[in-house]
């Protein structure tokens, strides 16, 4: 159910300031130090920024899909980390449980997820399995009233912090996704271990490692759905997680054109602003144009999310746009600002940096298009 339109007014008024006032200075320290100030969090959660997507029942903001957009697009306008704090409690950390949780798990654990008690990571990827997501290894051997949980997860975003993990562990022979289930795993089980947290080109303050699971004794209770079903609802957590991604990606483009302007409007060259010059009003021209293209092809397909239509080619074509979008605004940012877009000083660089993992994660460019041409073939156009 969508807020009222004035209060929602008021939320996406509160996100705006709460980024420029409080996040956008804080950028150059989360950068040095790999971390988010404790002090931030807290805050975060105390706007509801971790229920987001979770139901007002369960103590969310229950937001829809297009409102969750609009909320993501202004978190955009500041470093991701800050964003993927929370982004796995409101995204893939939590909506197998909101979408195939039942009645009993969803009680437990919702309310927790929501105020930020409880962190959530989404626990896929393998050593061998990432875009090939049927090719899960990790196993889940029925023994009585529990699943007995072997293997290793890779690079899964907030896993250092995490008290909860949707795992995706093969429980039968049949090939591919078939033979997939999904568990709600809590951290605090015996023979659970994290790697080190990786060192990364980017997104500094937001921890990737490995999750080892070694003879992981699951209750039975804590599946997801039916055995064989988790691939499904693996890629329906995907489909909803690309779109608040295409969101974010719109977001950050819209930060680097602000910053574009700014800079080439005070910047002087051959004795006029460089923003009176041709070539680089193009350059702002292009970004600016391709920036409203993916505001508007995510938030018209969120709204069909909305209405219950099936979205699974217009949230792939979201992403894939976006994400490949603002990865050209984020070079076109550097070439305005010339040797200052190298320099760590302004900043530029690092969102640079950043913005090339959204062609990655949740399913790489190349794994969208097999997605929008299957889809598109399906459909017949």
């Amino acid at each position: 159910m969508a807020l009222d339109p004035e209060t929602f007014d008021q939320l996406l008024d509160t996100v705006r300031r709460f980024v420029a006032e409080r996040l956008r200075p804080l950028e150059a320290e989360v950068e040095a130090n790999d971390a988010i100030p404790d002090a931030v969090l807290a805050e975060m959660k105390a706007m509801g920024l971790f229920g987001l997507s979770i139901g007002e029942d369960y103590g969310g903001l229950g937001l829809t899909m297009a409102e969750e957009c609009r909320v993501v697009i202004e978190m955009g306008r500041t470093t991701p980390a800050f964003r993927s704090s929370f982004g796995t409690n409101v995204g893939i950390g939590s909506q197998g449980l909101v979408m195939a949780g039942t009645p009993e798990q969803k009680a437990r654990w919702l309310p927790g997820i929501a105020s930020g008690e409880v962190i959530t990571s989404f626990a896929l990827t393998e050593p061998e399995a990432g875009s090939d997501s049927g090719s899960v290894k990790t196993r889940a051997v029925r023994d009585g009233d529990d699943y007995r949980l072997t293997g290793s997860k890779r690079y899964i975003t907030n896993a250092d912090k995490a008290q909860l993990f949707t795992v995706m562990a093969r429980t039968g022979e049949e090939p591919g996704g078939r033979g997939v289930s999904a568990f709600l795993v809590p951290r605090d089980l015996p023979g659970i271990t994290l790697g080190e947290p990786e060192k990364k080109m980017g997104q500094k303050g937001a921890k990737v490692s490995d999750v080892i699971f070694d003879d992981v004794r699951v209750p039975a209770a804590n599946r997801l759905g039916a055995e064989g079903e988790g691939f499904k609802i693996a890629m329906r957590v995907l489909d909803r997680g690309r779109l608040h991604i295409a969101a974010l990606c719109a977001g950050v483009a819209e930060r680097l054109i602000a910053d574009s302007v700014a800079y080439a409007t005070e910047r002087n060259q051959f004795g006029k602003a460089i923003a009176e010059h041709q070539l680089i009003q193009g350059m702002i021209a292009d970004s600016k144009t391709e920036a409203l293209a993916a505001r508007a092809l995510v938030l018209e397909t969120a709204a069909k999310k909305d209405r219950g239509e099936d979205v699974v080619l217009e949230s792939a074509a979201a992403k894939y746009y976006a994400s490949e979008m603002v990865g050209r605004v984020a070079d076109r940012a550097v070439q305005t600002f010339g040797g200052a877009g190298y320099i760590a000083d302004y900043g530029i660089e690092r969102l640079y940096r950043d913005v090339r993992l959204f062609r990655i994660y949740e399913g790489t460019s190349q794994i969208q298009q097999i997605i929008i041409a299957r889809e598109t073939l399906k459909r017949g156009g």
